[in-house]
């Protein structure tokens, strides 16, 4: 799939997925979810680096070449931007004589700044992850739910068996993915670990996901944190993992932990659920539209290391009630987040802005 496009492909080509943010993130993560989705509904193609299978490659050649190849089937192509750089990028085409209907994808639960207001204006559809997320647009915007791939993220078939292969000591891992920094709520995480890790022999607490060099003295200050409370042998930082290892990591621990304190979602939120996880959760990001509190899941105030612990203890003290809350979980996404629904949502944002176009 990554050889380049002949001219009558190119000229059937209806959606462009632009991914172009040179780091791995976790919009990269969700473009990397629904793009093959996209593919199995519409002639798409993807601009950029990590490009995942299902979905082929667009090249720059092959993106200078279409600016000469006009859409055979729709008056204008899809071009779905999720980052201010790609919607320039999309305006910056238009401008040099592109038939691109531009769509921005927002998932962001905080004011927009000028720049991004001046790009969200001159979008042809708009969508948000949330309604909480819509809120801030500034324009009309579906709402569109994220989903992920049930057949993926799912319980292990002995959640003991695969925490043994972690490498952890005890019983029971309490896990932390994401980027290791202030905004994620890693400082409240670890705080929380230092509370309650002495009182729970069985578990240990793993935190996996990117430090940027920006983040390393924060990071530094959770160690020493970690050292002296003298459990830098159960509270592991395990660093950004490839993509393929994360699921297996949901599968080892048992209690996953989501303790932002701002978020645009929260997808890992239903990756952990998804995977029998009791998952226990900041009212941030779309938290509260996923989980019911004391159901298939636990929400606490946001930035509250004390609401932590006190979520935390009861699953702890009782671990039995674990793989019920995380069954529940699991129930929950299946019915109602699946990738599916995600992309057909989608889907139906891009058939509205075709009809739209007269000529």
């Amino acid at each position: 799939m990554s050889r380049e496009f002949d001219d009558a492909a190119l000229e059937k080509l209806e959606v462009v997925i632009p991914n172009l943010n040179w780091r791995y993130s976790g919009g990269t993560a969700v473009n990397r979810t629904i793009a093959p989705l996209i593919a199995k509904r519409w002639r798409a193609a993807w601009l950029g680096p990590d490009r995942p299978d299902g979905i082929a490659a667009l090249s720059v050649r092959d993106l200078l070449r279409l600016r000469f190849r006009p859409p055979r089937n729709r008056k204008v192509r899809i071009w779905h931007a999720r980052r201010n750089v790609e919607m320039i990028a999309g305006l910056a085409l238009n401008l040099l004589g592109y038939r691109f209907a531009l769509i921005f994808n927002s998932a962001s639960q905080r004011p927009k700044t000028w720049l991004t207001s001046f790009l969200i204006a001159r979008m042809d559809a708009l969508i948000a992850t949330s309604e909480a997320a819509a809120r801030y647009i500034g324009r009309p915007a579906t709402v569109v739910l994220h989903g992920i791939d049930v057949d993926l993220y799912v319980p292990p078939a002995d959640r003991r068996a695969a925490f043994a292969r972690s490498g952890l000591p005890g019983k029971y891992a309490i896990g932390a993915f994401g980027r290791v920094r202030r905004q994620k709520g890693s400082d409240l995480f670890i705080e929380a670990m230092c509370r309650l890790l002495p009182r729970y022999p069985d578990f240990s607490a793993v935190v996996i996901g990117l430090v940027t060099v920006d983040d390393r003295p924060f990071v530094e200050g959770l160690k020493q944190r970690i050292a002296a409370a003298g459990l830098t042998d159960r509270i592991r930082f395990l660093g950004e993992l490839p993509v393929e290892d994360v699921p297996l990591w949901y599968q080892r621990i048992s209690i996953y932990v989501f303790a932002s304190r701002v978020e645009g979602f929260g997808l890992t939120i239903l990756e952990a659920m998804a995977a029998g996880d009791a998952v226990v959760a900041s009212r941030a990001g779309a938290a509260e539209m996923i989980i019911a509190d004391g159901d298939d899941g636990i929400l606490t105030p946001v930035g509250d290391a004390d609401a932590l612990v006190g979520a935390l203890e009861p699953l702890m003290r009782e671990p039995e009630r674990i793989e019920a809350m995380g069954a529940r979980g699991r129930a929950v996404v299946a019915s109602r987040f699946s990738r599916d629904r995600e992309a057909d949502e989608i889907s139906a944002v891009y058939r509205q802005v075709w009809g739209a176009r007269k000529g």
